[in-house]
């Protein structure tokens, strides 16, 4: 093996088919889709070159585009700042050896093996004006006037928040999973020397675990952040046109119908993507420097005796 790795010719060889089916699925699109972005075109017809008007006419748009990044942010703030935290708690109570801890992973996994259509169709019946789960839940206990019970997906002040729910509910398992196997990878000897100190649950979590943790934490928030970016089933299922007033509407799901039908605006669809690409890089570079950060400042700490 390392034969072949200092063979460059050899490397390359190997390393060849994989750039290729990169750059056909990856670059190539990437780079059409730059180009797209400066026409004025429906998909099918006439291409007129237009330059920079489809990017200006994206970032000056209030009523739409504006309103559908203010509400994917706040998809990713939620993820960041409840689904992770929330899968690390999980992670550290089953990796201390609860009873039933192989169950109880299983259960949270469940979510996220599911399809999207049903997570939104399964919500969209516990958030029914009538009949619904959660309605009910609320008119039993006396929290909702029977004759005017909420509608959760139809009501402005409400869309947003109630489709939120069940995407943190969905992934929670699968970062909880992370953090599990990555607590369960960890030097049992270093706990047993933390027991015998008499350190507790929660020092043992804040002192050891969770630095230890650190390249999980950050592959797990970048997931995060850019899975949250680029959030689109469950909002279509359950909102399927953004909500009401645009309410939930985000930047993927406003991208589709505006290269698609009704709009047929391919390349200012496309104009809509490129952004999203960038904005997917920019935050995936920016959590990378907190790590790198993190790392330069622990290493200037350390004392040589």
């Amino acid at each position: 093996m390392e034969r072949v790795m200092r063979d460059k010719k050899a490397a390359a060889i190997f390393i060849l088919p994989a750039f290729m089916l990169f750059t056909l699925i990856i670059i190539v699109p990437v780079v059409m889709s730059i180009y797209y972005s400066t026409l004025d075109w429906n998909g099918i017809g006439r291409q007129t070159f237009i330059g920079f008007s489809n990017y200006i006419e994206l970032l000056t748009d209030r009523d739409r585009f504006l309103p559908a990044v203010y509400h994917t942010f706040i998809i990713a703030a939620a993820s960041v700042f409840i689904q992770l935290p929330l899968a690390l708690l999980l992670a550290l109570i089953l990796a201390s050896k609860v009873k039933g801890e192989r169950f109880f992973i299983t259960v949270y996994f469940i979510p996220v093996i599911l399809s999207a259509v049903v997570i939104g169709q399964l919500w969209m019946r516990i958030y029914f004006p009538r009949g619904g789960l959660l309605n009910t839940l609320l008119i039993n206990l006396g929290f909702m006037d029977p004759t005017r019970p909420t509608a959760w997906l139809g009501d402005v002040n409400t869309a947003l928040g109630a489709v939120l729910v069940p995407i943190l509910w969905q992934y929670v398992g699968y970062h909880m999973l992370l953090y599990y196997s990555g607590i369960k990878s960890l030097p049992p000897e270093i706990y047993e020397a933390a027991r015998i100190d008499g350190a507790g649950f929660w020092q043992t979590a804040f002192k050891i675990t969770i630095p230890l943790l650190k390249p999980v934490l950050q592959v797990s928030l970048t997931f995060c952040v850019v899975g949250s970016m680029k959030v689109f089933d469950l909002v279509r299922v359950m909102l399927t046109d953004g909500g009401p007033s645009g309410s939930g509407e985000v930047i993927t799901t406003l991208m589709v119908r505006r290269m698609f039908y009704p709009s047929n605006r391919y390349g200012y669809g496309s104009a809509m993507a490129i952004i999203l690409i960038l904005m997917c890089v920019i935050l995936y570079q920016f959590v990378a420097h907190i790590f790198r950060d993190r790392d330069k400042n622990r290493k200037g700490k350390v004392r040589y005796e």
